[in-house]
Order: structure tokens, then sequence, then C-alpha cells
């Protein structure tokens, strides 16, 4: 299985009143795995950044000037997106950008690519109802190591996200290897029909030994064994 981590920073809060993206990171797992295959771009906005943005991110205009538009680079970030589940916090934010971008450029929104949107937002919601559940609270409560995350950047969002994503999710992931080795060791059901059981016996010798055994029992605990009160197996 395909996913995408993505992480955006725009210039303000809210796509309606004319703010964009000015970065997108995303990071490629396969299978649960990290493949080190990520997506990374600054872009120019052809606006100003809002001062509370910039106490944000760090971004500022100028070092955007020489960046890319999202036109010049929306055919990579498609291809590269392509067929993937999405894994986003906060996914409305992300998705709402990502889509306002695209619908200048009068492009179908991102569900046209990415068919499947996970939300670790409302998913950390659910798990822990009641608690902080922004990413650093998140990379505390998961001993991911956020040290280095003095400001926020959409590549270091989305690698630390990703680490977060595997152990919120874990416990899905031991039921399925414990699934896939006990599927292993004792075969899978291929139509065949219910698995036949063999039954080994006890010997008269093992069946002798057991009996002195229990008398063993019952002489330590200074009373009848418990099993010697059973009532005889049916053979």
């Amino acid at each position: 299985m395909r996913q995408i981590v993505l992480d955006t920073e725009t210039t303000g809060l809210d796509p309606a009143l004319g703010h964009r993206v000015i970065e997108i990171a995303a990071v490629e797992m396969v299978n649960r795995r990290l493949t080190g295959n990520h997506f990374h771009r600054y872009l120019n906005p052809e606006r100003d950044i809002d001062a509370g943005a910039l106490q944000v991110h760090g971004i500022s205009a100028e070092f955007l000037q020489d960046k890319p538009r999202f036109r010049d680079i929306v055919e990579e970030f498609v291809t590269y997106l392509d067929g993937a589940e999405l894994i986003i916090h906060n996914a409305s934010f992300d998705v709402g950008f990502l889509n306002h971008e695209f619908g200048l450029l009068e492009c179908s929104g991102i569900h046209q690519y990415c068919p499947s949107v996970v939300d670790t937002l409302r998913m950390a919601k659910e798990l822990h109802p009641g608690q902080r559940n922004n990413l650093d609270a998140l990379c505390k409560r998961y001993q991911v190591d956020n040290s280095a995350r003095t400001l926020h950047g959409a590549l270091l969002d989305a690698e630390l996200l990703a680490e977060v994503y595997l152990a919120m999710t874990r416990g899905q992931e031991t039921l399925d290897m414990e699934t896939g080795e006990a599927a292993a060791e004792y075969g899978s059901d291929d139509g065949a029909g219910p698995l036949e059981l063999m039954i080994l016996r006890a010997t008269p010798q093992e069946l002798e030994e057991h009996g002195r055994y229990l008398e063993q029992l019952a002489q330590a605990n200074r009373g009848a064994c418990l099993w010697d009160r059973q009532p005889d197996a049916q053979t």
C-alpha cells in the first residue's frame, strides 16, 4: 500500500481571502515503510505573507521571489501523488489550500488524484479525547524526537507526522503481522474444507507415570489431588 504524508505552509489562514501555498512537502511510505522518496518545493505565492504566518514558519517573501509558481510544479506534483492514500494532520486546512491552487488553474481537486485522505488530527481526537493533539503534543506522547522543530517547516513536519502516524497505528500493524505469521505457520483457508486434527493418545507407560505423579501431588498436599476427582475420560 502506498501512502503519502503531506504538509503545507501558506501565506495565511484562509484561501478564500487570497492566501496561497508557499511550501509543499510529502514523504512516501510503502507497506508502512518510509522509502526516502520525498517531494519538497518552495513556491512563489505572488503576494505578501501575513505577519502571523511569518512568525509560524519563518519563510519570507524575499526568499520566495525566485521560486517556481504552483503552476510550474503542478504536473510533477500530481504525478508524485497519483493513486496514493494521503495522510495529513488537520487535513481540511491543507486540502482546502491545495484545492484552491488547483482551482486557480481550472484543474480538478486533490481527490481526483488521491481518493482517500486520512486526517491524523481527527484520529488523535478519537484516540485521546480532551487532550492536546497538535503535532508537538503527539510527538511527546509517542516519544518522537521533535527537538529540531523550532519553526513549522513542511518537510520536517511531514517526516515527524509519518513517525507519529506509524506509532498511532502500531497496534494494527502488530495484528496484521501476527495474523500473517499464523497463516504462514498453520496454512490458510484455501477452500479445501476444515483441517483434520491429529489426536495423540497417551501410551500405557505414560499413563502409569502420570498416575505416580498425581500420587506424589496428593501426598505433598495432604489430600486427594484435584485431577483424581474427575471422572475418567471417555475414550
